[in-house]
């Protein structure tokens, strides 16, 4: 009988040890779950980054007409086929 009981405290120290030290235990656990909240943080800072960076490629793709407008207001480029003309106001004040 003196045994078993013997035997009975070294399980229960084992499996005292696993559940507060060993693999698996709580701190472990503790951790593993700190470990996924922040994991859970960074994975939302990336879905915002990717979202912006798929709204501009969706702008980049489909706002051919802003570009074609920006490169004649800017550039002044014109498409084949097309003729420019520049009107140039005259300054009254360089006159003077």
């Amino acid at each position: 009988m003196r045994t078993l009981i013997l035997l009975l405290i070294v399980m229960l120290m084992v499996l005292q040890y696993r559940l507060w030290v060993g693999e698996g235990s709580l701190a472990e656990l503790y951790l593993l779950k700190e470990d996924i909240e922040l994991q859970k943080a960074e994975l939302q800072l990336m879905r915002r980054r990717n979202q912006a960076l798929q709204a501009e490629v969706n702008d980049l793709k489909k706002g051919l007409e802003a570009i074609e407008e920006r490169a004649r207001n800017d550039l002044g480029m014109i498409r084949e086929g097309e003729i420019f003309y520049q009107i140039i106001e005259s300054d009254k004040r360089a006159r003077k």
